[in-house]
This record gives structure tokens, sequence and C-alpha cells, in this order.
């Protein structure tokens, strides 16, 4: 937002630059992004000087210039001049602009250089009022009075002072700072803090009478929610026009195009104290009753620009009795405006509720000064003083009179402060350092927060409705710093902190990041994709219902209208992206929280008890896992290649396979999946074959398969595990291959639980090297090729120990299973 310097000084005293002012402003939390100077007139008048005219003789070659020496307060011989301007004469003062000054003629710069005209060589120009700006006269040079001295500077002599543009990159939170007296208010706390005595102050309004009852109007507020305030003037008898010179140097200062007088005013007082208005032509409003109300989806709507727009069943709109007028907060229709056949206007000042504004303002992509700041909430209380501010400077401009009593109407109630209770213990803790209580008490109250009662332990604020960010004992805090400074929380000069971990959010941060670095070791890469995401994908799961999904009250775009269920789309979306550019060989993976909410769960004691989030891990695989290799074919990924990651993730974080169950499955969203459980039955992991259905409805069209990992189970359940070593062994080991014949639902993991039950103490591994379906076999069953590892510490195996273990697995295999040996 642009900040006039010269308007800043109307509301605060301070004589600092504008680079320290900047400054200030920046250590107060508005940061600048940069000060740039805007000349009173173009050009800033450089280069131009009083001068005067020693000698004027008639051109040798022409009947109306004449050649003049002129003396312009430079080193040297004077300046021998060629002037065509009827009115020079010798012995007058007037402006000289001296070689290299640049001059505008409007859009058109041009520069005085050395020159000849008619043969005689010039060495400078003297000036009319509309050549340098100063003024519109062209009938002649400016004659200044006889006892102008000279070579002074003409920005000088004229009086006129440059002002400056702050940039100031205004944050959503700070409703407040969206004007020139919000910036204000900030920076008189700063002077305040650093000693200096200054006021702040603004208008008094209280003036302002009604003049008669010429122009009645009545309101209506079909839509509280929308709009908890509507006030209203009219005024009879407005001379639409051109603004005062003061007043479009103000808005043009700032990056604002004049329009008139009536229209200006708004602008100005919008820009001055952050309250939007809008003037309406009194005689279009049908029966001169306004209404504020929602219209059906669909119903059509022209804007000031003629774009025409189809307004949504949530859009707020100011009607009259035939149609919408305008969409409110935003921007005015082809019937709202002020023309310059205007006479009479109905002039508005309202709060709007800021979500309302901003899903209309999205929806309709259209972004005003006004949209600005009421989807940031303006000050709930400041409709009136904007209101008498904006009509007796219209009054002032236009000579009109009022001619309706002030229209108030409360919809809803809204806060007239915010209660804030501040500990001094709290406040000191927060900083890191202690703050004398007298100070912290006088930079509140140079932010204008009323304090209530004070103790010797804190003090009762209440927190001035404006500040819409500050409702808790840390905004305070944050506001305090600001004024305090950042800078004076001195370091200290002996540290105290723990290196060990704190708990288990330090325990899951440390999986994760050991995790993470084993896959990029694997040669992963890493994404990170948006935590919102379209409910399109959610819309026919059951494995991620809809009715789960965390939706945001006010999204940015449909697309980003729910929290994410799983990462497995924002993937997904990673892969269609990449695959589009000709990269089809993709190992990404990504960790991030997954959020859910199940209605069953909410309370009147806990609100939130419904909404639910876990850190998760996600790994897709898609395309070639080997291609284009001299030494190896072509490589398809697999289901097998994925399992290898999620176990070796697994071992890696310290979990025992024996303490997990796996179980094949097919949903939604895997054509086949292998979920692998807990011992309280939660799912650890689950990974599998994308079903093509939820491939396609993200834009891949090859074979992905994901695994997502839940972290927070993850971590619960190597909670208290620690990695021991012991020595090698120096004995061999003993391996023995089994061809056995099972029904084909039974999943290898559990033959591998019946053959740990039946031997635990020299069994090391048990690992699959076959499987086979189909010919020579009988109906419903496959084969199985396994190894078995035994191997004992204390000594070398002999064939009758391994032959008894062996016994004694393929019989519980067979027992348990219905295993056969082939």
């Amino acid at each position: 937002m642009n900040i006039s310097y010269k308007w800043l000084k109307e509301y605060v005293d301070f004589d600092l630059t504008p680079q320290e002012t900047a400054d200030a402003l920046t250590s107060v939390g508005l940061e600048v992004d940069g000060v740039e100077e805007v000349p009173a007139v173009r050009g800033g008048l450089k280069g131009l000087v009083t001068g005067h005219v020693l000698t004027c003789k008639p051109h040798p070659d022409s009947d109306h210039m004449h050649v003049c020496t002129v003396d312009a307060g430079q080193e040297g011989e004077p300046l021998q001049i060629v002037c065509g301007a009827p009115n020079v004469h010798e012995g007058q003062k007037v402006i000289v602009a001296t070689i290299g000054t640049k001059l505008y003629d409007g859009d058109k710069e041009f520069v005085i250089k050395r020159s000849k005209l008619r043969g005689v060589e010039s060495y400078g120009m003297l000036c009319a009022e509309d050549e340098i700006g100063v003024g519109t006269d062209h009938a002649g040079i400016i004659s200044l009075p006889e006892d102008t001295p000279v070579g002074v500077p003409a920005a000088t002599y004229f009086g006129l002072e440059s002002d400056y543009v702050i940039e100031v990159d205004i944050t959503p939170n700070r409703a407040d700072a969206c004007s020139h007296y919000g910036v204000a208010r900030d920076l008189y706390a700063y002077l305040r803090r650093h000693g200096v005595t200054t006021k702040l102050h603004r208008p008094d309004v209280s003036g302002l009478v009604t003049n008669g009852h010429a122009l009645p109007a009545t309101i209506e507020v079909a839509d509280a929610e929308g709009c908890a305030r509507y006030c209203a003037l009219t005024l009879k008898g407005c001379e639409v026009k051109e603004s005062p010179k003061w007043l479009q140097e103000r808005l043009t200062t700032i990056g604002l195009r004049p329009i008139n007088n009536v229209v200006d005013v708004t602008n100005y007082i919008m820009m001055a104290y952050g309250q939007p208005l809008h003037c309406f032509d009194y005689d279009m409003i049908r029966n001169h009753h306004v209404i504020v109300r929602t219209f059906p989806e669909g119903t059509p709507f022209v804007t000031l620009d003629g774009v025409e727009h189809k307004l949504s069943a949530t859009d707020l709109a100011i009607c009259d009795e035939d149609g919408p007028m305008c969409i409110a907060g935003i921007l005015g229709g082809r019937a709202s405006g002020t023309y310059d056949t205007t006479t009479d206007i109905l002039l508005e000042s309202a709060y709007f509720d800021p979500t309302r504004i901003r899903r209309s303002a999205r929806r309709h992509g259209l972004s005003t000064d006004a949209s600005f700041r009421f989807e940031r909430g303006v000050d709930p209380d400041g409709q009136i003083y904007a209101l008498k501010a904006a009509a007796s400077l219209i009054k002032e401009l236009t000579g009109c009179s009022v001619e309706s009593d002030l229209i108030d109407i409360k919809a809803r109630e809204l806060p007239t402060h915010f209660d804030v209770e501040l500990p001094y213990k709290y406040a000191h803790d927060l900083i890191g350092k202690t703050i004398e209580p007298t100070l912290i008490k006088e930079i509140v109250t140079s932010l204008e927060m009323k304090v209530t009662k004070e103790t010797a332990d804190g003090l009762s604020l209440e927190v001035p409705a404006y500040r819409v960010d500050v409702k808790r004992p840390c905004d305070v805090v944050e506001d305090i710093l600001r004024i305090y400074g950042y800078n004076n929380v001195e370091i200290p000069t002996a540290l105290k902190s723990s290196l060990t971990d704190r708990g288990e959010a330090d325990r899951a941060h440390e999986l994760t990041e050991k995790l993470a670095h084993q896959l990029v070791g694997q040669g992963m890469r890493e994404i990170l994709c948006n935590s919102l995401t379209r409910e399109a994908y959610y819309t026919n799961l059951t494995t991620y219902p809809a009715s789960r999904l965390v939706r945001l009250l006010n999204p940015l775009s449909s697309d980003l209208g729910v929290m994410r269920q799983t990462l497995l789309f924002g993937g997904l979306e990673s892969i269609a992206r990449n695959v589009a550019r000709r990269n089809d060989d993709l190992m990404f993976f990504e960790t991030g929280n997954v959020y859910s909410y199940d209605a069953s769960r909410h309370t009147e004691e806990h609100s939130l008890a419904p909404y639910s989030e876990h850190n998760a891990l996600g790994i897709w695989l898609t395309g070639k896992r080997v291609s284009g290799s001299w030494a190896h074919v072509d490589e398809d990924t697999s289901v097998y290649q994925l399992t290898a990651y999620v176990d070796n993730l697994l071992r890696r974080a310290g979990l025992d396979r024996r303490a997990v169950k796996t179980i094949e499955g097919q949903t939604d969203v895997f054509a086949k999946s292998l979920a692998l459980l807990d011992r309280a039955g939660r799912t650890l992991a689950v990974y599998g074959l994308v079903t093509k259905a939820v491939a396609d409805s993200a834009g891949v069209e090859q074979p992905v398969y994901y695994a997502e990992i839940n972290l927070n189970l993850l971590v619960k359940a190597v909670k208290g595990k620690r990695v021991t070593f012991s020595e090698l062994t120096k004995f061999p080991a003993v391996r023995r291959d089994l061809a056995l014949l099972i029904d084909r639902n039974v999943a290898f993991s559990e033959i591998e639980r019946v053959a740990r039950g039946a031997e635990k103490k020299l069994l090391r591994e048990i690992s699959l090297f076959d499987v086979y379906e189909g010919k020579n076999l009988p109906a419903g069953k496959k084969s199985y090729a396994v190894t078995f590892t035994l191997q004992d510490e204390n000594k070398t195996m002999n064939d009758k120990q391994t032959d008894a273990i062996m016994t004694k697995i393929i019989t519980s295999l067979k027992k348990q299973l219905g295993a056969e040996l082939r």
C-alpha cells in the first residue's frame, strides 16, 4: 500500500526524514518496500533558476524574436538566449531553463540544449507558466517581481516541496494499517517510545448538521450475517466537477486516478481512514429504497467496467426495488455511479462480513481497494466517522446540503473491544526479558489499548475493535515487542539448553529424517505437495470417503477446498506433471500431515474432537526400474520393489516384523494391496498397485505403485526399543529349501508366522524365492519355494539337529495351514 509522507504528517506530528520514517515503520512491523520521491510538479523544476534580463535586442533575422543576455547567477559571462515571447524586455526578472534542463509537454520530454535560432546561438530558455507546470498561461514568459534575487532555484522560489511515497507491505492480519491514519497510529507509538513529544489527531466531524429532509431514503438489511451495519446520508444539490488540485495531487501521489469531486472524496476517505464508501445517484434508486440482500444463483449483473457477472446465491448485493446496484464491498454497477449529471446522492458507509466479501471477490476475479479492506476486516466502529468526514468534504467541495438524518442500522452486534488479561510474568517469559511494568503500560496505552484494571501481577486491557489481530495475551506481547523493538531484546550471555530428546515430537522428527535420508540414498526424490486439495478426488471413494474430509470455511478455490486425507493424490499430480514433460521413470517420496473428520466423535465439551491428523510417509514408483542399461534388460517397477523399500524402512526404524500382521486386500484405491497392522490391529502401512480409476482422476495413465506409512503409529511401535549389537558368530549357517503346496489364499506372511512360532531360537531368516500357480497343480492351490536359514551362535549345527527343527516346522505348516511338500 502506498503511503504519502506529507499526508501522514497531517495525523501525527514528527520531523523524521522520509527514509527515517520508513525505517521506523519497518521496525514496528510495517515493512517498507521502498521510498520514492514524487515532485510537486513533474521534473521538480530541476535546472530552473531565477534570472535577470540585462539586454534585449531584436533578432537580426526575425520580426518577433529577441536576443537577450541573461544573468542566471552562474559564474562567467551572462547567457545569450533567443526568446520569442512578446512580453520580454530589458531589466525583467524571469525563470530561466539552463542547458540540460528537462521540460515536459504532456507525456513528451525534451531537454534544453545549445541551439541556433535563425542563425543566432541560444544557451537556454525563458519559460512560461505552462512550460514548467506551475500554471496554464502561455501568453508570455513568467515576469517576476523586480526585487527577486538572481540564481534562486525555481522550486525554492515557488515554495514547491516534493512528496515521498512510502510503499508499505501490509500483512493480512494488519487490517488496521490499511490507511494513512492506521499507519500514523503505529508511528505515533514508535515516537512515544523514543521520547518524542507528539500528538495523534484527525479532523473533528461533530459539526456536520442536517439542513433538511428533502431527500428521504429507507434502508433494509435482509442479510444480517453479510452486513452487520449499514449507515447512510443523502446530499442535495451537488455540483459534480473536477476535484481541486490538492485533492487530485493526494490521489495521484499514491497511484489513484482522479474521477470527479464526489468519487474522489470517497477514495480519499478510504485511503485516509480505511473505511470504503460508495456514492449512489439518488434519482437512480427506485423509490429511494435500498436493500442489502442476496439473489438467486446465476442472476446477471453488469459492473461499472461493463463486464457481466453471474451472481452466486451467497454474493451480497446492494439493491433497489428493481434489482442489484452493486456487489457489496467490491464493485458498483452501471446504475450505481456518480456522473456529471448527478445532483443528489446517497452516501453509504457499511461493515460487511470479511469472509463473504473475500469469497465473492475471488469468485468473480475482482480485487479492488474496497474489497482489499473489507475482506481483512474494517473498524466495526468506524462507519459513522468516515461517513461524516466524507459528507463534510463533499459539502465543502460541491456546495450541497445534507437532506436526511443519519441512518444507522445495526443488523447484528459487533464487538466494541476485546478483553485481554496480560500477566507481567507471562509477558516476560515470552519475551525472554523483563520489561518494566510502567513501560509496558506506556506502550499499550500508546497503541490505544485501555487499561481497565492494574495490579502488581499484570494488566486488564480493552483492545480496540479495529485490532482484529489482537485477541490473546500473546498478541498483546507481540504488539509490545513491535514498539519496544526486537533489537532491544538482548541475547543472554549464557544459553541454557538441553540437547536431549524432549519427547515424542523429537523422536518423530528424528525417525522421519532417518527414513528420508535412507530413501534419498536409494535414489528417490523428495516432493512437497499442498495440504489443500480438491474434493473431487474423494467423491466416489469408500477408503477415503468425502464425509470424512476436513473442509475449509473460506477456500481459495474449488481445487483447494479440503484438507488431504492421504498423500496419494499430491504425488499423482506430481507424476502427471512430470510424465507430461516426458519424464516417465519416477521414484518419489513425501512426508507430511493428513487430516480427517469423524462426526461420531463430536462432543459439546470438545469441539475439535471430530478432527484428527497424523504424520505420514508416502512413496510412489512408476515407469521403469531399469532402462537403457547395457548390463541389464529394461525392467518395469513392481510391487516387489515397493515391498523391499517398505521392509527396509521398517527395519531401519527398528521394528520387528514379527510384531506386524500382514493382510492382503483389494480396495477402491488399490487394485491389489498389502496392509501391515500393529499389535492393536491399526494400519501401520499399506501399499500396492493404485487402481486405474484413481490414477486417471489425477491424469496419470501408466501404472503407479504407492505405499503410505503412518509415522505416528510407527513411532509408538518402536518406542523404547534400542539398537543392540552382538559379535559376529564364527559358526556357519545352514539353509534348507522347501517346496510347499498350499491354498491359494494363504499369504507368505502366514508361512513366516507359523515357522517362527515353531522355532524361535535358531531360525534366523525365511525368504521366498519362487511362486507358481497353474498347470500340474490342483485347483485352488499354489506352490511356494521357501528358504529357511538356521544358525547356532555357540556351535556348528549337525544334520540331526537341523532335521529335527525342519520336521517341527513342516509339521506346524501342515497342521495350521494345510501345507503339503511337493
